[in-house]
């Protein structure tokens, strides 16, 4: 398969745009074409002023979101062969993100959302390296290995609905990395993250529509993982409760 498709691409450029606009290109393709291929192809014959983000070209780094066609996509995971039979495939940046220029989108909330439930390995006590590892049997491992896929990619908060009408709502990503450090067993962070889990823009302000997960280029599940999240808040309220009316009664 090969021919030629209509490429149609939002731009903006903020040193001389009011607005966005769109600007069209007609683009050869053959079987193995990405949109990711498409846009160098734009960027290196048609238009050398366009601007995007990609790097790995591998789906791995996360760095050439955008919405195709109205979805949430990664460029270099997004054939034009799927396209083939359509009048045009119309790109433009990530949903519910703000635009800095082109197709470039500003992460930086998704990304400080991510850093406030402190997705990192947490010790009450750091272990001298001659201590050796810290083991997990498969079984540990398995609680939570596929939500450690996520590659940031924000694919997740442009299919948020919930993160459009409150951008304070923690997202996808953020509670989903939440989740997969609080089941591992070797972290000891987990009463530091609840009470941004159990806040108002937590895991209560999900509404599950479960669209991340249907975009989730690697799989994640971010609904499942926020699903957990609820659970695991409703067991904390619960032990808090507890221990709250336990020393009640001692005094």
């Amino acid at each position: 398969m090969s021919g030629s498709l209509k490429v149609r691409v939002q731009r903006y450029r903020p040193e001389e745009d009011d607005a966005p606009w769109w600007q069209s290109f007609e683009v050869p393709w053959s079987e193995d074409t990405s949109v990711l291929d498409a846009l160098n192809h734009i960027k290196d014959v048609e238009d050398g002023s366009l601007s995007y983000r990609w790097s790995c070209r591998m789906a791995i780094c996360g760095s050439c979101g955008v919405m195709v066609n109205d979805e949430p996509r990664l460029g270099c995971k997004t054939f034009l062969r799927h396209y083939a039979d359509a009048d045009e495939i119309v790109l433009r940046p990530l949903e519910n993100l703000a635009v800095e220029r082109d197709l470039v989108s500003d992460i930086d909330p998704m990304l400080a959302h991510i850093e406030t439930v402190q997705p990192w390995l947490q010790r009450e006590q750091a272990e001298a390296p001659e201590a050796g590892e810290t083991l997990q049997t498969p079984v540990q491992m398995a609680r939570y290995e596929s939500f450690s896929h996520c590659i940031n990619c924000g694919l997740c908060y442009a299919a948020c609905p919930q993160f459009g009408r409150n951008p304070d709502f923690l997202g996808p990503a953020a509670l989903t990395l939440a989740q997969r450090y609080n089941l591992d067993s070797r972290d000891e962070g987990r009463e530091a993250r609840m009470p941004f889990l159990n806040g108002e823009d937590g895991v209560w302000a999900c509404t599950f529509v479960g669209y991340c997960s249907d975009v989730c280029p690697k799989d994640v599940d971010p609904a499942a993982a926020i699903n957990q999240g609820k659970v695991a808040s409703n067991v904390n309220y619960a032990v808090n409760l507890f221990r709250l009316l336990r020393g009640g009664d001692d005094a």
